[in-house]
């Protein structure tokens, strides 16, 4: 049995700092040492930084890869015919993307842990799901975005799943309310990416003074908050405004990257976002990428036990956030848990929901 086959046993928030600690000291070392050995563009880097992996003991010290390399070069550790399926980070038009290669086992691997961690939250019991998008996002099931691969990931956690947006990302409120009343007095899941619900959903929702009453729903949401930023739309705010709007007050937001698929991090009941048992984040300082203390802003770098078939396993993210506190969150989940602050300055423009822009 694998160490990950152990941790799919237990609560996804049931490890202490120190136990997690150990279990992730071993796990990515192994990874590091099974891509160097499967990925000649990883074992160049090791190369290039002169790091001998056998004197590494701790996590902190494995070399983390910048998310923007993946848009550069095709990193896997599998052979092409082992390719099970590839996505793709989001974009705006010019911008070139990441491509994430992923075998069979690996996807299985991410939805064993989304399923893990997704239904701490939600429980067993799937529920009728509202999706707040556009099924032409999933047509193609081999190459598709994020946006298609947080929608089928989601996909499993409901039944009766049901698209209100068209092609044109035009609101189809009779769909809606017919779904809504075959679902009367049921707790109802709804899933979409952040910008999507805001502009496509509660804007529209304004417009047309409809009474759509959600206050039996769990919305979870992600990606996207750079348009809002634009618009000083905070999560707070963007909470507060959906649940005068149609009642919703049951709302998660996650965060997460197509170069780690599977490794969430969710938001608590009390605001804060979680590592899980399959992942952690480390908090760097920009100017030399040391570590930082507990209460301080730096870049954010996220490490999962998860990516088998590409050397994604430590990665450096270009958004800034805050560790707050460790195995203490008043929500009682073990575990670091966490503030994202948005993009850094200067930092690529990337958005993580695909979004959407009408010509």
């Amino acid at each position: 049995m694998t160490k990950l086959d152990n941790l799919l046993m237990i609560e996804p928030y049931s490890l202490k700092h120190d136990e997690k600690t150990r279990i992730l000291n071993e796990v990515l070392k192994n990874l590091s040492i099974f891509h160097s050995e499967n990925c000649q563009e990883y074992s160049n880097i090791l190369s290039v930084l002169r790091c001998n992996l056998n004197s590494v003991n701790s996590y902190y010290d494995l070399p983390f890869l910048p998310t923007s390399l993946f848009k550069k070069v095709d990193l896997k550790s599998i052979k092409n015919n082992e390719i099970f399926k590839t996505i793709t980070s989001s974009g705006t038009t010019g911008q070139s993307v990441s491509k994430i290669f992923l075998d069979k086992q690996t996807s299985q691997n991410q939805q064993k842990v989304l399923t893990k961690i997704i239904s701490s939250y939600l429980g067993a019991t799937r529920l009728p799901m509202l999706i707040i998008d556009s099924p032409s996002v999933i047509k193609d099931r081999k190459l598709f975005s994020v946006r298609g691969a947080g929608i089928l990931g989601f996909s499993i956690f409901g039944i009766n799943q049901t698209y209100c947006l068209d092609d044109n990302m035009n609101i189809d409120f009779n769909v809606i309310k017919s779904f809504l009343d075959k679902h009367k007095e049921k707790k109802i899941l709804i899933f979409g990416f952040t910008f999507m619900i805001w502009q496509y959903f509660y804007k529209e929702l304004l417009k047309s003074k409809q009474n759509i009453d959600l206050s039996k729903a769990v919305l979870f949401h992600g990606g996207g908050w750079k348009k809002l930023s634009n618009e000083a739309i905070s999560r707070i705010e963007f909470k507060k405004r959906l649940h005068e709007a149609c009642g919703i007050s049951n709302i998660h937001d996650y965060y997460g990257m197509v170069e780690q698929a599977g490794s969430i991090y969710v938001e608590c009941e009390c605001g804060y976002m979680h590592t899980s048992n399959f992942s952690d984040i480390i908090i760097r300082k920009p100017n030399d990428f040391s570590i930082c203390d507990i209460g301080q802003r730096g870049v954010i770098e996220l490490v999962s036990v998860l990516p088998t078939s590409y050397p994604g396993h430590c990665i450096l993210s270009e958004d800034e956030g805050e560790i707050v506190g460790i195995d203490d969150c008043p929500c009682g989940r073990y575990g670091k848990y966490f503030k994202i602050y948005g993009r850094i300055k200067n930092a690529e423009i990337r958005g993580c929901s695909d979004t959407y822009e009408k010509n």
